[in-house]
């Protein structure tokens, strides 16, 4: 008996055999480390180790998450409690911010702006987005080529379109782009995260102090008409609520596209060619470039919770009080749900990834994410059929210990643009 085990043992994976260090090394935009299949398949809720020597528990397979994502016991508000170590060396995320609320806080908050985010609310902004892509490519194809896709294209859109949204004047967006960086810098110095938020913070404040004294057709106005007239929100969360949504409403987005044009270009030619031959299914293509290309850089969504009582999840006990990670890049590789899922095929129909999260702290700016990704897409493959990286892909740089996979740049280059 004794040999027997020992034999089974030298047989077993690593994922059933040692504790991870989370984040697990192999995860790049182009997918996630290939142990998440082993733990998939052996351990599918297993215990990681952060740097700072705390275990935590990853979630692997898609139902399970799913599961975990919807459940109320699962607290993101005790995962921000003074009390808890910030998560990965980040400073603690402001309580008041939206994704730090349970309910019933959270639901009056999301309620305020939800409307301007469903569907019809985001199709109504569609022209203007696609004014501005049409603007921005206008201005790349009349220069010569090469040309840094990001600093000409995927960071200004979704910045001028959140702006835009906001009221926050064109003079502004570089300013608040750099703060909304450091705030993005997860793996950065404490201090630099804190100096971001501050920044912010006080750029909004004056903003507020502004649209209070001459309201405008905007967002950030609508926010101060509910916290003067309403008096449904602090003047706390006021502040917090503006720079989250222009932090969070610009960076995903400009980062998805980036990743996704590359990992078009470069990896797969042969999707880019039937996306140009297959226009009009554009909205399919996004949802498979969200499902397939990874966003996040620690293939979670960043924001950990914890058990506000003992309760089971995928087989597996966590108690009250453990910390608990979704490998959202993970669920969305699960071949019991996506067949073939390391296969990028943009004429995949059948599509429910996890990119935007589950429940209630699924990405308000999904639907907005989502549109912005099919309009850049559809005018860059109309106007640029032949747009290709004009330096080796290991020349690239990327912005290293971000939240997501962030390039800093991406030179690309073409022949004659097509109008």
């Amino acid at each position: 008996m004794q040999a027997l085990t020992k034999t089974l043992a030298s047989t077993e994976s690593p994922a059933l055999t040692k504790t991870l260090t989370f984040p697990l090394p192999g995860s790049t935009y182009l997918g996630p480390d290939p142990e998440f299949a082993r733990l998939r398949a052996e351990r599918p809720v297993a215990r990681m180790r952060l740097d700072d020597g705390r275990e935590v528990w990853m979630v692997t397979r898609y139902d399970d998450i799913r599961e975990g994502l919807a459940d109320p016991r699962l607290s993101r508000a005790a995962a921000v409690r003074p009390e808890v170590a910030p998560f990965r060396g980040m400073s603690q995320v402001p309580p008041e911010m939206i994704v730090s609320t349970d309910p019933p806080e959270h639901t009056r908050l999301r309620k305020l702006v939800s409307k301007v985010f469903t569907v019809r609310g985001v199709e109504k902004m569609r022209p203007r987005v696609t004014e501005l892509v049409d603007e921005l490519l206008d201005t790349l194809a009349a220069g010569q080529p090469p040309a840094d896709l990001v600093a000409g294209f995927t960071t200004p859109l979704p910045l001028m379109t959140i702006c835009e949204l906001l009221g926050v004047p064109a003079e502004d967006r570089d300013r608040f782009h750099g703060w909304a960086r450091q705030f993005a810098a997860v793996g950065g110095p404490p201090e630099q995260i804190q100096d971001g938020i501050a920044k912010l913070g006080q750029y909004i404040g004056g903003l507020i102090a502004q649209k209070r004294a001459e309201p405008a057709d905007d967002l950030l106005s609508e926010l101060i008409a509910a916290r003067d007239e309403g008096d449904r929100l602090t003047e706390e969360e006021l502040v917090v609520f503006g720079y989250t949504l222009l932090g969070a409403g610009f960076d995903s987005s400009a980062s998805q596209i980036a990743n996704s044009v590359l990992a078009l270009i470069e990896h797969h030619p042969d999707q880019w060619r039937w996306l140009r031959q297959n226009p009009d299914r554009v909205a399919d293509a996004t949802e498979e470039l969200l499902r397939a290309v990874n966003l996040f850089g620690t293939d979670t969504t960043g924001f950990p919770r914890i058990a506000t009582e003992d309760l089971e999840l995928g087989g597996t006990t966590i108690r009250a009080g453990e910390m608990v990670l979704f490998g959202l890049t993970s669920a969305n590789h699960d071949a019991s749900v996506f067949p073939d899922p390391d296969r990028l095929d943009l004429g995949r129909t059948d599509n429910r990834h996890l990119a935007f999260g589950h429940g209630i702290h699924r990405c308000l700016g999904a639907q907005l994410a989502r549109m912005e990704l099919q309009v850049a897409l559809g005018a860059l493959v109309r106007r640029f059929p032949d747009l290709r990286l004009a330096v080796p892909e290991t020349e690239l740089t990327w912005q290293l210990g971000d939240v997501n996979h962030t390039l800093l740049a991406l030179p690309v280059t073409w022949g004659k643009a097509r109008t």
